[in-house]
């Protein structure tokens, strides 16, 4: 598969004439190790990219990188096709070796535990197979990748749900610039929140199917809004919490 090349105009700065010089490689270098059947909206991106990324697995991390939403819809599905094991339960942990989370705020991933891990070739967040590139799809028919227990895609996904504030602008364009709670403009100052408190899933829907309760850490559950606001929906939910403590301990 043959590439265009960067081009050079005249009168560039040392930096440009640098940075010319090495995206000509990394396309040559590209172009060299492109299989003939590779992801199309992944090379536009790659080959567009402000320093062109000089491998396949480098160009599909960046693609996902770049699409964080789109990283956790398709992990949120590929582990409904998995579904959860038999005999799975969200559980917490003070053991880390066990794989299993040791706090509420980490969303449950039960390919993760030593106990249902699938090994080498299985992605450890949603289950299903790792093929070449950590790609989710076998384009190349060349089996699973026994070097990975990662999806590119799952990488991206897993470190979303887990901070989702580092995709605060996104979300905010995402929302129009539009508090979500009052519908007012949001301000620099905004954050991302839960709409769901994530100790509210584990009270009250740590039962649910797995991967539905993955919903509950990505898109359909996030929402940016004024830190006023959320100041104050933190403060309700904390009463609400030390309310339902007092509640548990009278009925004991």
């Amino acid at each position: 598969m043959q590439l265009g090349s960067a081009s050079e105009g005249a009168g560039l700065s040392k930096w440009q004439e640098d940075k010319a010089k090495a995206n000509r490689l990394a396309i040559a270098r590209l172009t060299k190790s492109l299989p003939p059947v590779f992801p199309s909206a992944v090379l536009a991106r790659a080959l567009n990219c402000r320093f062109v990324p000089p491998t396949p697995r480098l160009a599909i991390d960046g693609y996902w990188r770049a699409h964080p939403l789109r990283a956790d819809r398709l992990a949120r599905a590929l582990a409904a096709r998995s579904g959860a094991p038999t005999d799975w339960r969200w559980q917490l942990t003070d053991d880390r070796s066990t794989g299993l989370p040791t706090t509420y705020r980490s969303p449950p991933a039960p390919y993760r535990e030593q106990a249902h891990a699938k090994g080498a070739g299985f992605c450890c967040v949603c289950g299903q197979p790792v093929y070449r590139f950590g790609w989710h799809v076998d384009l190349w028919n060349a089996g699973v990748n026994k070097n990975a227990n990662w999806h590119s895609a799952c990488v991206i996904a897993w470190q979303f749900w887990n901070a989702p504030s580092g995709q605060t602008r996104l979300l905010r364009r995402l929302q129009g610039l539009r508090c979500r709670d009052s519908n007012r403009r949001l301000l620099r100052a905004a954050e991302v929140d839960h709409r769901v408190p994530l100790f509210q899933v584990w009270r009250q829907h740590r039962d649910l199917p797995w991967p539905e309760l993955l919903g509950y850490w990505g898109l359909p559950n996030l929402q940016v809004i004024n830190r006023e606001i959320h100041v104050a929906k933190c403060a309700t939910e904390a009463r609400n919490r030390r309310a339902a403590r007092s509640a548990t301990v009278e009925l004991a």
